[in-house]
């Protein structure tokens, strides 16, 4: 074990200090749990919390001489160099959110991240979206293969899928939101739909399609006594929580059926639905509600998706389409 000693403010801990890799894990622990019950974050971002803490912790273990501010600067410099800015961002969120709580806690006498400059440029990514026909041919695929399923094992499937995938496109939720969906946030009375999304935050969806509802119901009707059994509305052939992996197979799967040679994914529709609700001159104000963006900025980037929109403009709106000139 790496005995790591502080013996001044200057390196952010308090004058006399001196802790080991076993206190910096303690304290790790300590702040998971507090973001597991006080915070009450959700298994995903737990998850993602350990994997960048005890990845830091790692790092740690070589260092001979611990400065928080110089090392956690060298140590940012070590994930440009092993990963893509997206995954570096992460990472120093969770690296931030640490010692943020440490200097709540007064473990700290000041967060090293407070002196520190860690902008850089990341490539703005658009999302990837859906044609609106490979949507539609994609879902009459679905319908057809229930219709055609030789054995009672295959429509249940179908049923089950068909409604996976409504209300996937319906709604726009994450894959996540969806698979952790229980039969009390469905109300079929109202057709709304009770979001958990990020950050603990809960939305509501109403459900306004008449085939989506007829899926919704038909699904619950089918599958009435799995759920029961299980406690999550959408359940896999072993009465279990199915899950996003399977969902993901399952679009794949019938993508192929499809002819659809795009790569598809479950977050796809949820790009899909924003675009072309966008395309559809819906305010972006109310998409980010639907979407459950904590900021406008998060879902402005699908502005810059919408190409049919901006072809719209330019051939019906451009000024120069109302110009005459003279041959």
């Amino acid at each position: 074990m790496i005995d790591i000693s502080w013996t001044g403010t200057h390196n952010g801990l308090k004058t006399g200090e001196c802790w080991s890799m076993n206190t910096l894990n303690d304290y790790v622990a300590e702040y998971i749990e507090y973001c597991e019950y006080r915070k009450r974050l959700d298994r995903k971002t737990l998850k993602a919390y350990r994997i960048d803490l005890k990845q830091y912790a790692d790092y740690l273990q070589n260092i001979s001489e611990f400065h928080f501010k110089d090392n956690l600067d060298k140590y940012i410099t070590h994930l440009h160099k092993q990963y893509k800015p997206k995954t570096v961002k992460r990472k120093i969120a969770s690296l931030k959110a640490f010692f943020h709580y440490m200097e709540y806690k007064e473990i700290l006498s000041e967060n090293p991240f407070t002196k520190l400059d860690i902008r850089f440029r990341e490539a703005k990514l658009l999302p990837k979206t859906i044609p609106f026909h490979a949507i539609q041919t994609f879902l009459s695929t679905l319908y057809h293969q229930k219709e055609q399923a030789a054995s009672e094992y295959q429509h249940r499937c179908c049923i089950r899928d068909i409604a996976v995938i409504e209300l996937l496109f319906a709604t726009g939720m994450r894959i996540s939101e969806l698979c952790s969906l229980r039969l009390s946030d469905i109300d079929f009375i109202s057709n709304n739909v009770l979001i958990y999304g990020k950050g603990a935050k809960e939305r509501i969806l109403q459900i306004g399609n008449t085939e989506v509802l007829l899926a919704l119901s038909l699904y619950h009707e089918t599958f009435k006594a799995d759920i029961d059994t299980c406690g999550y509305f959408f359940v896999n052939r072993l009465q279990k929580k199915l899950s996003d992996q399977s969902v993901r197979y399952m679009i794949t799967r019938y993508a192929k059926l499809a002819g659809i040679e795009q790569h598809l994914t479950p977050h796809m529709f949820r790009h899909s639905f924003a675009t072309l609700l966008l395309e559809q001159d819906v305010d972006i104000r109310y998409i980010q509600r639907m979407l459950g963006h904590s900021s406008i900025s998060t879902t402005e980037i699908y502005t810059h998706v919408s190409n049919t929109k901006q072809k719209d403009i330019l051939i019906h709106k451009h000024p120069r389409n109302f110009m005459k000139t003279k041959v």
